[in-house]
């Protein structure tokens, strides 16, 4: 195997460095080792919602449904039929910056389910067939009359439910809104319109431009011969000359400069609220890990300040479910807090939200505060390190949004070694009330 670069990362945890191959196509692959029976192969595609527009909106996660309907050498079925009949757990998503496609497997009678997993799994990302038939034809929204409900119906209806779900209402407009330019602010599903409309070539032209090699990142955990398993990846993996694509940057959004508030209102009977910040890029573990901290204190389960300050102290609480929740993306991550509280007492809901974090910006997270959350990302870290498949979405996590493994090696320490003055510093960097964008659903 000629032309192939190889590094060695030491991910925590881990008995052995993880090794990464960059072939001369740009195409990367990473052994990991971990022992046990079970063995993971996942590949992560660069591209999500990211890489989409107005007019083709969902075609990231409409194509990851295609995927599965056959190729030219086996019929739409036939990889998960086998595979799942090896005891597998076979799966895809989709998010902002990536889509994978991924198979935990028992290794099968001298590593040959394993084996027959790498044939297909490559099988599958490289020569999809994405036929018509799977698709389903084009239609307007509202025809009742199409003779075949195929695959374009199965997302329609996958959007409509989630449409419908208050969380799924007030995520969206406080994601939006939060963003400017970036694709970001679209919602990684799409709309019905664009699904119900959108042609086969347009998205097999999707496919072809985004799924190169220099865009795909397989990776192999598990306890197996690495020699055997390179071999056979980059055997399979023949991208026969296709060429690659260079993801165009994107400029970052700023945050809004004086606090936004949209009101929606819907057939509930509660409301919810969701106030957003964007934060840092990725690839900045130090601020991060500031933020993934205060998410612990602030709004992690029920030892956390506004589930105890807001709820379990309260005689007659506002607040039916309250917490946050921290998103790490390529070109800046995001943190929210969330509530479902009673509808009429949304004044006093956020009034007492703001009080809290007035407190967070005041800098009054204590030591004890600050090594419980540490502990507790520690263990989180320990605990992904113990199943192949967990090992292999951070690894992908790395490689894929923040573009580097490296600094998996540094996450540990960078953490050990963060103080009271950091989370303060990052909390006013990032958390300020002029800088948020929140959505409240009320019943109508």
């Amino acid at each position: 195997m000629k032309n192939i670069i190889k590094k060695d990362i030491q991910y925590p945890f881990l008995t052995r460095p993880i090794e990464i191959y960059e072939r001369e196509n740009g195409h990367k692959i990473v052994l990991a080792h971990k022992e046990g029976g079970l063995v993971n192969i996942s590949s992560w595609v660069k591209t999500g919602s990211i890489n989409e527009n107005d007019e083709n909106n969902g075609i990231s996660h409409f194509l990851e449904h295609l995927m599965f309907k056959g190729t030219h050498k086996h019929k739409a079925g036939y990889f998960d039929r086998t595979l799942e009949g090896k005891g597998a757990i076979v799966n895809a998503a989709t998010w902002k910056d990536y889509t994978f496609y991924y198979v935990t497997l028992p290794q099968g009678p001298d590593g040959a389910y394993f084996k027959e997993a790498i044939e297909l799994h490559a099988d599958m990302m490289l020569d999809p067939v994405i036929p018509e038939e799977e698709i389903g034809p084009a239609f307007k929204l509202g025809d009742d009359n199409v003779a075949q409900k195929r695959e374009r119906h199965v997302v329609i209806e996958e959007i409509r439910m989630r449409q419908d779900q208050p969380w799924t209402k007030i995520y969206n407009s406080t994601n939006h809104n939060m963003y400017t330019n970036h694709p970001y602010k679209r919602d990684v599903i799409g709309f019905p319109e664009t699904i119900a409309s959108i042609p086969r070539e347009t998205i097999l032209n999707y496919y072809r431009t985004h799924y190169t090699p220099n865009n795909i990142t397989t990776i192999l955990v598990g306890d197996f011969d690495h020699e055997a398993v390179l071999k056979k990846v980059c055997e399979k993996f023949d991208f026969k000359g296709r060429e690659n694509y260079q993801n165009p940057q994107h400029t970052l959004d700023t945050p809004v400069q004086s606090a936004k508030l949209i009101e929606l209102k819907g057939k509930i009977n509660t409301g919810f609220v969701i106030t957003g910040w964007l934060g840092p890029v990725a690839k900045d573990i130090k601020e991060n890990i500031g933020l993934e901290i205060i998410d612990v204190i602030l709004g992690d389960g029920q030892s956390s300040r506004l589930y105890q300050n807001l709820i379990a102290k309260q005689n007659d609480p506002v607040f039916n479910i309250v917490g946050t929740d921290f998103y790490n993306f390529k070109d800046g991550g995001n943190f929210f807090i969330e509530a479902n509280f009673k509808a009429d007492k949304k004044d006093e809901a956020l009034k007492q939200i703001n009080e809290e974090m007035d407190k967070i910006l005041a800098g009054d997270i204590t030591e004890d505060e600050l090594k419980k959350a540490k502990k507790k990302l520690k263990a989180e870290f320990a605990h992904n390190a113990e199943k192949v498949s967990e090992i292999a979405d951070n690894i992908g996590f790395y490689m894929t949004v923040c573009e580097d493994l490296s600094l998996v090696e540094k996450y540990l320490e960078e953490l050990e070694n963060y103080t009271l003055d950091d989370v303060n510093n990052t909390a006013k960097k990032y958390l300020q009330h002029n800088n948020s964008v929140t959505t409240v659903l009320l019943p109508e």
